[in-house]
C-alpha cells in the first residue's frame, strides 16, 4: 500500500493529525493542573482537596475542542484512506488533505487561543469541503463500478 502515493500522503497527514490530537490532550492536561480544575477527586486530592474537583471554563473550552476533533478527524481519517485506494489523481488528493489538515489547524487555534468569529467556524466550514468531496468520490465509484 506504501507503494501507492496517494495513500502515503493520507498517511503523512493522518499522523499529523493524529499528533495534534495528543497535543490537545496534553494542553487539556496542562490547563487543569494550571487552574487547579480537576475531573476525579482522587485527582484534586492530590492537588490540594476536594475544592479543586470542579469544572472551569477554559478546561471545558479544550474538552470541546478535543471532541470536536475526534468528531471530524476520525471520519476524516476512514474517508481518506477508502479514498486513496481508488488512487486518485495525487495533486488533487493532496490538495485534499492539505485543506482538511489546514482547516483542522486554524479550527484549533481559534478554539484554544479565543480567536474571534467566525474564524473557527470558516476552518470548520473549510476542512469539511474535502471529506464532502472525497465520500462523493468514494460512493461514485463504488456505484459505477463492475
Amino acid at each position: 500500500m506504501m507503494g501507492n502515493d496517494a495513500f502515503s500522503s493520507f498517511v503523512f497527514f493522518g499522523t499529523l493529525l493524529v499528533l495534534k490530537m495528543y497535543a490537545v490532550a496534553i494542553i487539556t492536561g496542562q490547563v487543569r493542573l494550571r487552574k487547579k480544575a480537576f475531573a476525579n477527586p482522587e485527582d484534586a486530592m492530590r492537588h490540594g482537596g476536594l475544592q479543586f474537583h470542579r469544572e472551569d471554563p477554559d478546561v471545558e473550552r479544550c474538552l470541546r475542542a478535543h471532541r470536536n476533533d475526534m468528531e471530524n478527524i476520525y471520519p476524516f481519517l476512514f474517508l481518506g484512506a477508502a479514498y486513496s485506494l481508488l488512487e486518485p489523481n495525487l495533486t488533487v488528493a493532496r490538495i485534499h488533505f492539505l485543506v482538511f489538515f489546514s482547516g483542522r489547524m486554524v479550527h484549533t487555534a481559534a478554539y484554544l487561543l479565543k480567536l474571534r468569529a467566525p474564524t473557527r467556524s470558516v476552518a470548520y466550514s473549510v476542512a469539511q469541503l474535502p471529506c464532502v468531496s472525497m465520500a462523493l468520490q468514494i460512493l461514485l465509484a463504488l456505484l459505477f463500478t463492475d
